[in-house]
């Protein structure tokens, strides 16, 4: 099982410089790539200072002058908001400048914060028609000369430049979580993400369940790839771990909230969290994500690891988001390399 780092710049206030936070997220990559990670990821958010990503293309094209061997990932570009031939274009340009190392990770997207404000009256059904409409198309542009007439689009014959150094096209990824979604991921010849979120390992089981048979369903297609994402924190001793614990149950609120649009929002900074906010989410008390999510000192972490690498995961992705301070992430990395990742070697 290989392992990959996801991340995102944080933002809760404005009391930290944006430079020092691009800086910052630079870092951590580069940790990961002397730790021999497969890939770094960055999605795509919008207005959120939650997570701020507004093109993923721009972080991969700055990590790639900034990296060498380390593949750079969208995590994921959110299908509705790119026209195919744009999205095709700058893939292109990403694979060329990094040299090969880019892997396409396309999803319909989680928050209506966001369709309200780039695709008003956009729901999430539509959202995955047009992602499911779009993929074939993309691959079809990397190819060149592709002209489109479907439901969502239609354009004469195109070729996005640059084309893609990999071919036929770089490593395309799914964000999958139902099982339609699966499988048209699997046949569609595309890699799968999934993410239990906070739902413990009856979950993470079930995904597996779920790639399973949409690969049974499709014998004519290669069996592709499937990418767990699950927030991580490796401890010293006990004392970090409760802490850690604490930190995530802000992250998942602060999600929630930014989900159920229920905090007011400022300058793209949501109010601050009050202690009924976090009582509001007892499935995210610090008790219960110390069993649903990988916290725990090395060889707690390790156990955990491996029985997912039994299930047949091809890739582990260490998910860094999580309301901790810099020092306390770059601090965490290094240990889950140090400490962690030789038992997988």
């Amino acid at each position: 099982m290989k392992f990959s780092l996801f991340l995102h710049v944080e933002r809760y206030d404005d009391q930290t410089p944006i430079t020092q936070q691009l800086d910052e997220m630079t870092e951590l990559v580069q940790i990961a790539e002397r730790g021999g990670f497969e890939a770094a990821w960055v999605g795509e958010h919008h207005g959120m200072g939650f997570t701020i990503a507004p093109n993923p293309f721009v972080n991969l094209a700055h990590l790639a002058a900034k990296t060498s061997t380390i593949r750079l990932g969208t995590g994921t570009v959110i299908a509705p908001f790119w026209h195919p031939i744009k999205l095709a274009g700058e893939a292109g340009l990403v694979d060329a400048l990094s040299k090969g190392r880019l892997d396409l990770g396309i999803a319909r997207g989680a928050y209506m914060f966001e369709y309200e404000r780039l695709f008003p009256g956009l729901d999430a059904m539509e959202a995955g028609a047009r992602m499911r409409d779009m993929v074939p198309l993309l691959q079809r542009l990397f190819q060149g000369n592709a002209s489109a007439d479907t439901p969502y689009w239609q354009f004469p014959a195109t070729t996005p430049l640059p084309r893609p150094v990999q071919s036929p096209w770089p490593p395309m990824w799914i964000a999958a979580r139902d099982p339609h979604s699966h499988d048209f991921a699997v046949g569609s010849g595309c890699n799968v993400q999934v993410t239990p979120l906070a739902s413990g390992d009856a979950e993470v089981a079930s995904l597996m369940d779920r790639f399973n048979a949409a690969c049974a369903a499709h014998p004519e297609v290669p069996r592709p790839q499937i990418m767990l994402l699950m927030h991580t924190f490796v401890g010293a001793d006990e004392a970090e771990v409760n802490q850690a614990c604490k930190d995530l149950q802000a992250f998942y609120c602060h999600f929630m909230k930014w989900v159920k649009k229920e905090r007011p929002i400022e300058q793209g900074l949501m109010e601050p969290l009050r202690q009924e906010d976090l009582d509001a989410f007892p499935q995210y008390a610090p008790e219960k994500l110390r069993e649903t999510l990988v916290i725990g000192q090395a060889d707690e972490v390790i156990a955990r690891l491996k029985s997912y690498e039994a299930q047949g995961y091809n890739q582990y992705s260490f998910w860094i988001d999580n309301c901790m301070p810099f020092e306390t992430k770059k601090r965490t990395l290094e240990r889950f390399i140090a400490q962690v990742v030789p038992a997988f070697q």
